[in-house]
């Protein structure tokens, strides 16, 4: 079947990178392009599994060590996500026809009122439906890009000591990085969402978060859990990690309150 669409003709990243990407044969870097062609055809759709190292290394007529530097490289421009012991994953999303044409008040809805009409209760029963499932899908789906970016995120937390407004903003900031890692834009909108509201709530009933150097070393311990649980694809701890977290930080809003 041929693909009509103008997009599947789309540069592949590394051709358009201006900063210095991997260096790597243009061998890997021709069975990676033929590869994210397949992606924007959609013969590889996202979300699911390529082919084993073993099959394409027959397909290409390589070795696995070469095709194992191709998955690398698609990894690292966010294309695919490799979970051990589960193979290799699409994470590349091919964008949707006339996305930069679509109306910016379809489906508006007011962000202000729904902070007003949100209970502190309403608003901890949300994220602890959404963040867990969310970190669930970045295990899976980050890629190495996202990661580095995450961890550059989790050495800033780990410089604050007292300085509480700052730690939440770096907070929020790793926690839109994981939202990101799920390379599902939808996620990361409703996570927005729940952010903005949160915070607009807070201001609203002048629960200004008060973290004490305590509390910065407590949130700071667990957020390093689960950067390490994402990074080692841990699925199961990470998601126990978020939960901790979430819970703790729903706790200091109830005392604060």
């Amino acid at each position: 079947m041929v693909d009509n669409d103008p997009s599947s003709s789309q540069p592949a990243p590394w051709d358009t990178d201006e900063t210095a990407h991997p260096f790597v044969t243009l061998q890997v870097k021709e069975i990676a392009g033929e590869l994210f062609s397949r992606m924007v055809a959609g013969t590889y759709a996202f979300g699911t599994r390529i082919p084993a190292e073993r099959e394409l290394a027959a397909e290409f007529n390589e070795s696995r060590a070469t095709i194992r530097q191709v998955l690398d490289f698609l990894e690292t421009y966010g294309l695919v996500a490799r979970r051990a012991g589960s193979g290799t994953f699409v994470t590349y999303r091919k964008p949707a026809k006339g996305q930069a044409h679509e109306p910016r008040d379809a489906g508006t809805f007011n962000i202000g009122a729904i902070a007003e009409s949100t209970s502190p209760f309403e608003m901890n029963v949300a994220e602890s439906i959404l963040a867990p499932e969310m970190v669930r899908l970045a295990t899976i789906y980050m890629s190495t890009r996202n990661l580095t970016e995450l961890g550059a995120i989790m050495a800033a937390l780990d410089t604050i000591v007292t300085e509480s407004a700052e730690f939440a903003r770096l907070e929020n900031e790793f926690m839109m990085a994981v939202a990101k890692g799920t390379h599902n834009s939808l996620i990361v909108a409703m996570y927005r969402i729940l952010h903005e509201v949160r915070r607009r709530t807070q201001q609203a009933g002048g629960m200004t978060r008060t973290l004490t150097p305590a509390k910065i070393r407590e949130s700071q311990l667990r957020l390093r859990s689960l950067y390490g649980a994402l990074e080692r694809r841990d699925v199961e701890s990470a998601v126990e990690f978020i939960r901790l977290h979430i819970a703790s930080s729903q706790d200091d809003m109830i005392y604060v309150s």
